[in-house]
């Protein structure tokens, strides 16, 4: 039987959940996710996962942040003044926003904090700092 190895094309459906068994992502209801094992479409943790499962094979893993998105960086926190915000965007904490960074790469960033002066504003991705479980079905090999 035929197993995922680098380069392999595969569908797999997943469901992702946190420590707290909340599910913050799943292919239930969609197509299955289809990526390259080995290319770097997904985090290096999901790929480890796969490499090795035969069609039809379901597992349970769980990855750790450095796996997955990585610990937060405290660079990536910026406090801006509140001005600099267009008034006519309604701020409220966990608003996600566009933001062009120095190099003018736009990035998506949250609204973590809000005063009558100050926005705060984080770069780090949403599920950086933790630990994934994936619950994973290997559906094709192309």
């Amino acid at each position: 039987m035929s197993e995922a190895k680098a380069g392999d094309k595969v569908r797999i459906h997943y469901t992702g959940t946190l420590n707290d068994g909340s599910t913050f992502d799943s292919s239930a209801g969609r197509d299955p996710l289809e990526f390259t094992v080995g290319s770097g479409q997904v985090i290096p943790g999901f790929d480890t996962a796969v490499t090795g499962m035969a069609v039809g094979e379901k597992k349970t893993v769980t990855i750790p942040a450095d796996q997955a998105y990585g610990q937060p960086d405290p660079r990536a926190v910026q406090v801006i003044p509140r001005d600099n915000i267009p008034a006519d965007i309604p701020l409220e904490v966990g608003l996600q926003l566009q933001a062009s960074g120095p190099d003018g790469q736009v990035m998506v960033v949250t609204v973590k904090e809000i005063t009558e002066t100050e926005v705060t504003l984080d770069a780090n991705h949403r599920l950086a700092g933790e630990d994934l479980t994936f619950a994973l079905e290997l559906v094709e090999i192309a």
